[in-house]
C-alpha cells in the first residue's frame, strides 16, 4: 500500500490519495474478513471443540421429526490402531404438538437407524415401504418390555413416517405419524447417503488426510457430543 502512495504523481490531490488509501484499506479488510470466515468454516468442519447441530427437520401439525447424523467413536488397540467402538447411526427425534407450532421435547422419542436401516430407507421408491423394530432387551428374558416400531408407508402426495412406542414398564404408549411431501422425502434420502459412510467411518479410510505415504490408513477418531443423544437415554 505504501509503495503504491508514493507512485503517486506529486501534483496530484490530497483527496485522490485519501481516496486511494481507502480503497486498499477497504480490500484490505476484504481479505481479513475472508480470512476469518476460512477459519470459520475449518471450525464448522469438526476442526473446533464447539458443539454443532445441524439437523433435518420435518414440522406438521401433529407431531414433527428430525434427522442427525451420530458419528461413531473409536477405541485404540495396543497396536496403535483404532477400531470402531460404538457405531454410528442416523438419529430420528420424534416431538407431539402441543399447539400451533409449539412441540413438547420433555415428550421426545427417539430412533437410531442403523447403516442397514439407512440402506433401506435410501432404496425406497415411491410405492416402497418399510418397518424396523427395536427392543432394548431383545432375546433375554426382558425382551418386549419397551419395543419401538418405525414405518414409512407411501400416500398420495409422498409419505407417512410414523413411530410408535410401547412401554409396558411406564404403562405407556407414544404414537407419532408426520406426512411428508415428495421432496421433503427426497432430501432425507440424498441427506441420508451423504451421511452413511461417515456414520460407518468409512469416511477416515477414504480421505487423503488420512493416508500415509507407505499407503498404511492412519485413523483419527472424531468426537462428537451429540452421540450421546442415545436412541434409549431421555
Amino acid at each position: 500500500m505504501l509503495k503504491l502512495y508514493r507512485m503517486l504523481p506529486s501534483s496530484s490531490s490530497s483527496s485522490s490519495r485519501n481516496q486511494l488509501l481507502q480503497i486498499l484499506s477497504y480490500r484490505k479488510l476484504e481479505v481479513r474478513d475472508f480470512s476469518t470466515s476460512t477459519n470459520n468454516y475449518s471450525a464448522a468442519k469438526g476442526y473446533a471443540s464447539d458443539r454443532i447441530f445441524a439437523p433435518y427437520s420435518v414440522y406438521k401439525g401433529k407431531a414433527a421429526f428430525s434427522l442427525s447424523p451420530c458419528l461413531p467413536t473409536f477405541t485404540k488397540l495396543d497396536s496403535g490402531a483404532l477400531v470402531v467402538d460404538r457405531r454410528g447411526s442416523i438419529m430420528m427425534s420424534f416431538m407431539p404438538a402441543i399447539g400451533e407450532r409449539k412441540y413438547d421435547s420433555d415428550k421426545k422419542q427417539r430412533f437410531a437407524l442403523s447403516a442397514t436401516e439407512v440402506g433401506s430407507l435410501i432404496a425406497m421408491g415411491p410405492q416402497d415401504s418399510c418397518e424396523f423394530f427395536h427392543d432394548p432387551s431383545m432375546k433375554s428374558s426382558n425382551a418386549g418390555q419397551v419395543r419401538k416400531s418405525l414405518s414409512i408407508k407411501p400416500h398420495s402426495n409422498g409419505y407417512f413416517v410414523s413411530l410408535n412406542v410401547v412401554n409396558t414398564l411406564l404403562n405407556t404408549k407414544d404414537n407419532f405419524s408426520v406426512p411428508v411431501t415428495t421432496a421433503e422425502f427426497a432430501v432425507m434420502k440424498t441427506a441420508c447417503s451423504f451421511a452413511l459412510p461417515h456414520i460407518m467411518g468409512w469416511d477416515h479410510l477414504t480421505s487423503p488426510t488420512n493416508q500415509q505415504s507407505s499407503g498404511k490408513v492412519s485413523f483419527q477418531p472424531k468426537t462428537n457430543s451429540h452421540i450421546l443423544d442415545l436412541e434409549w437415554e431421555k
